[in-house]
């Protein structure tokens, strides 16, 4: 709540250098503000009596958002980044979809490593799972297993993580 929304009859009140002015009602308090130019702010409205700052509530909301801003830039959002390969797949095409496993994990993304069953295929499901053995194998000095080769339904997956973050 700031300036007219203050509405309690006695205030505790925090001048805009941070010292206490002790207790005063609040028309005193906004007068106080309103003569340096500056805002009536409740930061405790839950304590007895509640707490009013006076502060540039502009410059105070500016602030924050800066600081939000720069949290936010030095969070690193990891994505899980899918390849799909077929039981019946190509000793090439296995090289090229490691390949592009090892640029995602080398970029600090999640791998998710499905091997879709058609038909029939699911009932050779340890094929599946050779295939995967091979595929972590193949990028091992770059990622790690996070959850091993599990079925669902006609998909097999495993999900495959950066050394360096996991």
């Amino acid at each position: 709540m700031i300036n007219g929304q203050v509405r309690d009859k006695e205030i505790r009140l925090i001048d805009a250098d941070g010292s206490q002015l002790g207790i005063v009602s609040s028309k005193e308090a906004q007068k106080m503000a309103n003569t340096q130019n500056l805002d009536l702010v409740k930061i405790a409205p839950q304590a007895k009596p509640p707490v009013c700052k006076i502060m540039d509530y502009g410059k105070y909301k500016f602030e924050l958002n800066k600081r939000e801003k720069e949290a936010k830039k030095k969070q690193h959002v990891v994505n899980i980044k899918e390849v799909r390969i077929s039981p019946s797949i190509d000793q090439h095409d296995f090289n090229t979809k490691v390949n592009h496993a090892l640029k995602f994990l080398k970029s600090g993304d999640k791998v998710k490593v499905t091997v879709r069953f058609r038909g029939r295929e699911v009932m050779h499901a340890s094929l599946g799972r050779e295939l995967l053995t091979r595929f972590a194998k193949q990028v091992e000095e770059l990622g790690v297993v996070e959850r091993p080769a599990k079925l669902e339904g006609k998909n097999m997956t495993m999900i495959l993580v950066s050394k360096q973050t996991g």
